[in-house]
């Protein structure tokens, strides 16, 4: 099932994609990739491997909806994908992919090209990233390239790709005076973007109700996920304002964003989430 937007364009639906309305997706982090700061010489890719898949295992097992794999273990972050990480991305994600029941998605930070080309090349069904704006953060000058990244997916013959533009990139802050509702309408308007999520200041950190109220009230039928800072108190509200959610911090050991996924955690998350939809 689909819709189009004013301009014509087919959008993908989101309940189809993921079997349920207000889905939820859980992430997968990956550990230090080859080529960054704390990668583990010693356990290698096999190691990253064998983490990733029994977090994937926990987050199933949990129930969540899809699954989003992130290189979130690669401090300091990068603004182009160095060619080892990715292929070792690549190559964790495909020998994963195959226990994996749920749709799931893949996330480079912060390269939006890569990441539309990680998506292809792992087969997955959708990707999230910055795609939109210029920004002054942590990694230096933050330039997206939207136009490049969505003329890949049709270059590598995926327009079923679905594309998360976050628009209000954590570590970071936008340069220019639009409010975040005034750029997540533009992200529509003029980068095509298929869904919009909306973050806190930083991982674990949620987002203001009334920020995700002003932007869905701002983009009309395209779809709003909160992006971070979602857990087991707040998901009711944030899932009454909004299309659904991102979750990461919340469901490892303790809450903390570098532990493993704690498989209790995400069952009594995703029985909150059953009570609020």
């Amino acid at each position: 099932m689909t819709s189009s937007d004013a301009g014509g364009r087919v959008r993908p639906s989101i309940s189809a994609l993921f079997g349920t309305a207000k889905p939820v997706i859980g992430m997968a982090h990956l550990l230090p990739l080859p080529g960054s700061p704390l990668y583990d010489r010693k356990a290698g890719v096999d190691g990253i491997a064998e983490a990733v898949a029994r977090d994937v295992a926990a987050l199933q097992a949990g129930g969540v909806d899809g699954i989003m794999f992130g290189n979130e273990g690669d401090r300091p972050y990068v603004l182009a994908a160095p060619p080892e990480a990715l292929a070792a991305m690549a190559a964790v994600v495909a020998r994963v992919s195959p226990t994996i029941k749920v749709p799931f998605g893949v996330d480079f930070l912060w390269d939006p090209v890569a990441t539309v080309a990680l998506a292809v090349a792992t087969g997955a069904r959708f990707a999230r990233e910055v795609f939109t704006g210029v920004y002054d953060s942590d990694m230096g000058l933050w330039k997206p390239d939207a136009a490049t990244a969505l003329r890949r997916r049709v270059e590598l013959d995926r327009d079923d790709l679905v594309l998360l533009f976050n628009v209000n990139a954590e570590f970071a802050a936008p340069l220019g005076d639009r409010d975040v509702a005034t750029k997540a309408k533009s992200a529509v308007f003029s980068s095509l973007a298929d869904v919009v999520c909306v973050s806190g200041p930083m991982t674990g950190e949620v987002a203001e109700d009334s920020l995700f109220a002003k932007v869905k009230a701002a983009v009309g039928a395209t779809p709003v996920f909160a992006n971070t800072g979602v857990n087991k108190d707040n998901v009711a509200g944030i899932l009454k304002h909004g299309d659904g959610c991102v979750v990461g911090t919340h469901l490892k050991k303790d809450g903390v964003t570098w532990n493993a996924v704690d498989g209790d955690r995400v069952a009594r998350f995703m029985d909150a989430v059953r009570a609020a939809r």
